[in-house]
């Protein structure tokens, strides 16, 4: 039905006040229009003033019967002018007032340090293939990201399997998490000694590796498992299986966290 006055909500009310910089005059400009002088409380050095008598508005000019001093403290609040919002004050609002689970990760927004923005995963069971190479070779565990911030950290996991033959006397294996974009090694290089003379076909090593890579663009990143005979050693013979044990997984994960 009709009413008047304000829409039907929950409103919050405050005055508008305005503060002077005082001279040696009678006449000062309002930041509001008023119709009478009885519309404002005016207060000099924290005395109010009495309307009609101490001053007179009208429109936008206050005039005072005497005139201040240069440094008098002069404001008013404007008692015709409520500025009503569905809105709380800011700073008002406490714990106490939002229910449980009402703040989603969203707004959080992305600027917030620690917030965990995104996590892409990849599992494979693996399919048995060998190297020879003393140059980094990528195996099947890969994974891409595409960073929802161009100032963030992205933790990188990875447990992979691979085996050396016996046909080495010390095969030993370098083996990392590489960002191909920015060929950027984001682990340390991790080693293993082998020796396949002990009557071993194979000997197989489980590998958990982990790294950050420390974020500068939105562009898409891709990270890769990649393994070598270690450091390159030529003299070194032998085959190292990659994906090895083609019924386990192997496993990796990239988590981008706000910096």
């Amino acid at each position: 039905m009709p009413f008047i006055g304000n829409q039907p909500a929950l409103s919050y009310t405050s005055f508008a006040k305005q503060d002077f910089t005082t001279s040696a005059t009678t006449t000062y400009t309002l930041d509001n229009p008023v119709a009478n002088a009885n519309e404002l409380a005016l207060f000099i050095n924290n005395v109010r003033q009495e309307p009609t008598t101490a001053y007179s508005a009208n429109s936008n000019i206050l005039t005072l019967t005497e005139a201040t001093s240069v440094g008098d403290d002069m404001y008013c609040v404007y008692l015709g002018k409520a500025v009503q919002t569905v809105n709380p004050p800011n700073a008002s609002v406490g714990t106490s007032q939002l229910v449980d689970g009402a703040v989603t990760s969203a707004k959080l927004g992305t600027n917030v340090g620690g917030k965990v923005l995104q996590a892409q995963t990849f599992v494979t069971n693996g399919n048995s293939s060998s190297t020879t190479s003393t140059s980094y070779v990528n195996t099947e565990n890969t994974i891409s990201i595409t960073p929802i911030s161009s100032n963030s950290k992205i933790l990188d996991f990875a447990d992979h399997t691979v085996a050396i033959s016996n046909g080495s006397s010390n095969c030993r294996i370098d083996i990392r998490i590489h960002e191909t974009t920015t060929s950027t090694s984001v682990t340390d290089k991790r080693y293993v000694g082998g020796d396949g003379t002990g009557g071993h076909s194979r000997l197989n090593y489980q590998f958990g590796l982990s790294g950050g890579f420390t974020n500068s663009s939105t562009a898409q990143k891709t990270f890769k498992v990649q393994v070598r005979k270690a450091d390159g050693n030529t003299a070194e013979t032998g085959n190292i299986f990659l994906n090895w044990y083609t019924n386990s997984l192997h496993t990796m994960m990239a988590i981008e966290v706000q910096a």
